[in-house]
């Protein structure tokens, strides 16, 4: 029987019928057509069982009633409009909801035309009668038109055959509602177990496969499976190493990051079912690998302190600025100021905030940290009461072969922005830092160490002074996905064919999502009174090569065969490690176990006052030796690696004076 509506279903004059959704009229309509045959089939009854006979008048008089209280209820009930749904518990339980209720009225009504003519239009076992077989048959009509509807329009061709990893209620959940999905791009032929003992070898149709690592990718070929799904509750095993199995074995994952709720409606009124729940499956990126639990972007402290204040961000459309102003305009701020220099990213920011968050204050001011001038037009003109000052250059060649810029941007920049915060009396400024800060071994690290420096001494000053202004730094690892970091560009590198560049096969970073650091850089300025260094719990570090192999092999392409892996050695300033501490520091715990504070070395702010004003003037008449000489000897733990400037740490150790040498200030061949 079944093959036979297979074969009637797959004629072209079926096929010609296959639509996405059924229309809403259509249903209210065979719902009132079901109602109506009620009626009519309980009248006829009576008429042969009780002899009860009914002129044509009072027949439509009374068929008139049931139908305009039936309709009214099923419109208001909207009891039509959930047909092609996943669940048959949400139609049964909207019918009983519209039956019972029009039984009610139906029995106030025929109650009232009693009490008022001594009479009843229906006897009150024929309003049952009436209801249960309307709701039989509704169900029945449902389940029908269910059924005709994912024959239609479930076609298995050009549908990826995968197994739905678990076996719980929402495992099943999952795979039953990709199987009957219409138009769907994905068919459970499975669910994968990753249980031990005893279990049921097929649950609700679906058989369950346990995993074994010793033969899973032999099942994987055998049944033609390509790919696995899991939703979000999986997330912490894949990133235990689990999902590594099936990334060598060139398994697609495949990531439920959302879990729909299939609404009545859907934009302007369309039905949701337009909306499938494949679109809510993608395939997995090594950012969902890497990245940790999922932050929850509502902390009270946070929400208590930004909410209806001003805040200015400076190196507002970098990857971490542009995240700040995000978590800042959700957080409810009066006010926010986005000061780059960038035009083209700050005009994206802006049509990005525009859309997102409409409500949101939003400045934008151009403008360069470096020029003090503009800075101080803009604290004169908006008093913000947080600064979050995350403009810097990060890039670590980069700055290795324009040194002096790094000082004045990095160093002279952020001593602006700091100066400008405490005389206009702003409440928190917050400096994003970086571990490349710690033991520095190249320019850029040294120059966010000595910002560190700078901002610290700078509030224990003000702070005898009877200033409020805190001064809180934050210092964190590598973000994943951030302008010009590794993975974007492995990634255009593996979409081009190779070969992916690696600098050293045991080089490590830690990495951590761009709205993690951020929502941690904004409580940890919450909670600081001042003064602290705050790092980061970043997590187990990656192996830069293995993340390299991984990513190749979720694109299905074989690492070393289909793209090559070239190691091209370490870089200029670059180390095999970083660190979030020095040797020396200790951490103090928080309330929020994933920040500490660091213990670090405190500097009198006059002798900082004199060094940095050194050094910046060194930067700003070109003198990279001296200067360089100078930032070595105010920060002796910075010594440089792969760096044409290990000539300078040799000649502070022989105890030479610093004196420019020409040949050691050509930069190096990139």
């Amino acid at each position: 029987m079944e093959k036979l509506i297979n074969r009637l279903l797959d004629l072209r004059v079926f096929k010609s019928f296959r639509v996405k959704t059924t229309p809403r009229w259509i249903i209210l309509l065979l719902d009132m057509l079901i109602v109506t045959v009620s009626f009519i089939a309980t009248v006829v009854a009576n008429m042969y069982s009780i002899h009860s006979f009914v002129t044509p008048i009072s027949f439509f008089i009374n068929w008139l009633i049931i139908f305009a209280v039936y309709f009214i209820v099923s419109y208001v009930a909207k009891s039509y409009t959930c047909v092609i749904r996943l669940s048959v518990i949400e139609d049964l339980y909207r019918i009983f909801m519209v039956v019972v209720l029009s039984i009610a009225i139906l029995v106030f009504i025929n109650a009232l035309k009693l009490w008022i003519t001594g009479s009843t239009f229906l006897r009150f076992w024929d309003i049952l009668i009436i209801g249960a077989m309307s709701f039989s048959m509704m169900m029945i009509e449902r389940l029908c038109i269910k059924y005709l509807y994912m024959r239609m329009n479930s076609s298995t061709a050009g549908r990826k055959r995968v197994l739905v990893l678990g076996t719980t209620f929402n495992s099943l959940f999952l795979a039953n509602a990709l199987k009957g999905e219409i138009g769907g791009k994905y068919l459970p032929v499975g669910l994968l177990s990753v249980k031990s003992g005893q279990e049921t070898n097929e649950i609700n149709g679906f058989k369950v496969y346990r995993f074994d690592p010793e033969n899973m990718s032999e099942v994987f070929k055998k049944r033609n499976i390509e790919g696995l799904v899991y939703d979000s509750k999986s997330h912490s095993l894949m990133r235990s190493g689990f999902a590594d199995y099936f990334i060598k074995n060139h398994i697609a994952l495949l990531a439920m990051n959302k879990v729909a709720e299939f609404e009545q409606e859907g934009e302007e009124g369309k039905p949701a079912e337009q909306s499938g729940i494949s679109t809510y499956i993608k395939e997995v990126q090594i950012e969902d690998l890497l990245g940790r639990d999922p932050i929850v972007l509502d902390n009270p402290l946070v929400r208590q302190h930004i909410k209806g204040s001003c805040v200015l961000i400076t190196g507002a459309c970098g990857s971490i600025g542009s995240e700040i102003v995000r978590q800042v305009a959700s957080y409810g701020a009066s006010k926010i100021i986005l000061f780059d220099q960038a035009e083209t990213p700050m005009h994206d920011v802006s049509l990005e905030m525009k859309k997102d968050y409409p409500k949101a204050h939003i400045e934008l001011i151009m403008g360069d940290v470096r020029n003090r001038e503009r800075l101080e037009e803009v604290f004169s003109n908006f008093h913000p009461r947080f600064v979050f000052h995350a403009a810097a250059y990060k890039h670590v060649p980069m700055m290795e072969i324009n040194p002096t810029e790094a000082i004045l941007a990095n160093v002279m920049g952020t001593r602006n922005v700091a100066d400008m915060a405490l005389k206009y009396n702003v409440y928190k400024f917050v400096m994003i830092s970086t571990d490349k800060a710690v033991n520095p071994t190249n320019v850029m690290g040294c120059t966010k160490r000595l910002a560190e420096i700078y901002c610290q001494s700078l509030f224990f000053d003000a702070q005898k002074q009877g200033k409020k202004t805190q001064f809180i730094t934050t210092r964190f690892g590598n973000v994943l996905g951030s302008n010009g970091s590794v993975i974007p560009l492995f990634r255009r590198q593996i979409a081009a064919g190779g070969p992916v560049t690696v600098t050293h096969k045991e080089i490590i970073r830690y990495f951590m999502t761009i709205p993690e650091a951020c929502s941690l850089v904004l409580e940890a300025g919450c909670m600081g009174s001042g003064g602290e260094i705050y790092i980061f719990d970043m997590g187990e570090p990656v192996k830069i090569y293995d993340m390299a192999r991984r990513m190749i092999s979720l694109t299905g392409l074989k690492p070393d065969i289909d793209i090559k892996i070239e190691e091209i050695g370490l870089r200029p300033g670059e180390k095999l490690y970083e660190e979030l501490l020095n040797d020396k520091e200790k951490t103090t715990a928080t309330v929020n176990k994933k920040i500490m504070i660091a213990k670090v070395k405190t500097y009198n702010y006059k002798d900082v006052c004199k060094n940095i004003d050194k050094i910046i003037d060194l930067a700003s008449h070109g003198k990279v030796h001296d200067m360089i000489y100078a930032m070595k000897e105010f920060v002796p733990e910075y010594k440089s690696q792969h760096s044409r400037f290990e000539a300078i740490d040799r000649e502070i150790e022989g105890g030479s004076a610093p004196q420019d040498n020409p040949s050691t200030l050509q930069p190096t061949a990139e």
